[in-house]
């Protein structure tokens, strides 16, 4: 992948269910190598459907979505499986990705599946629990753990595959101010594409210089996140607030 190959370029995607919800209007997103962005949209705005597009979930019917050059087409899946692995998706539950006996199996089943295995498989578990802060819980069971070292856990077992690009769905929920602030170090830290679905507005502006604003299935705004957060007309207009006492 060359330098100005966007780790993400979408174009006119517009999405429908079955039963006629029409949830996405052309949207239009390039995020480059390396770029932290936030989505922020009231509930219903169509965030959950657009990133269910990053990997194929979403079968794209109108519009287009590459992923590091390589187009998504649900219909070719020997290209789906690869894209697959180039979009991690940590969900806002831990527990909807961790499901084996010990931190260190979840976190190896990915890449055993790639077909990797003996020390090549270890050395990219240790390595992604390293960055998460947990390889000295590699052989507890996840269920054992306090809620924010699970999904310390989930972040690592996508970070072993290796992703082009990390989404996060709601990454700061549930978290006490403990937690919260150790994930917010890790992922700072991360050298990789990011894209962070929340609500969280004081996470998104702590960790990600640019924002789009998603509302009614249409992209309404896309800048630098304090430039996007100080409009207060435009938070009030797509149902968002600054928290009482928050200040940029």
């Amino acid at each position: 992948m060359s330098d100005e190959t966007p780790s993400l370029l979408i174009e006119g995607l517009a999405f429908a269910y079955p039963d006629g919800h029409q949830a996405l209007f052309g949207v239009n997103l390039k995020v480059s190598q390396g770029e932290c962005v936030a989505i922020l949209g009231p509930n219903g705005a169509g965030k959950t459907t657009l990133v269910l597009h990053l990997n194929g979930i979403h079968p794209t019917s109108v519009g287009k979505v590459w992923i590091a050059g390589t187009l998504v087409d649900a219909k070719d899946k020997a290209s789906l499986s690869k894209i697959r692995a180039k979009v991690g998706i940590v969900f806002q539950d831990p527990d909807d990705q961790l499901f084996m006996p010990t931190v260190g199996e979840d976190v190896a089943f990915g890449p055993y599946n790639m077909g990797l295995r003996g020390a090549e498989l270890e050395g990219i578990v240790d390595t992604a629990l390293q960055q998460v802060g947990m390889l000295e819980f590699k052989d507890r069971a996840p269920h054992h753990l306090s809620f924010g070292q699970r999904r310390r856990v989930a972040v690592a077992t996508v970070l072993a595959m290796k992703p082009e690009i990390l989404v996060l769905d709601e990454p700061s929920s549930n978290l006490d101010p403990a937690s919260r602030r150790e994930l917010a170090d890790i992922l700072r830290d991360l050298k990789i594409t990011t894209l962070m679905v929340t609500h969280d507005i004081p996470y998104a502006y702590e960790l990600c210089e640019r924002s789009i604003i998603l509302s009614g299935g249409v992209v309404v705004a896309d800048g630098d996140t304090k430039t996007i957060l100080g409009d207060s007309k435009l938070l009030s207009e797509n149902r968002l607030e600054l928290p009482v006492g928050f200040s940029l």
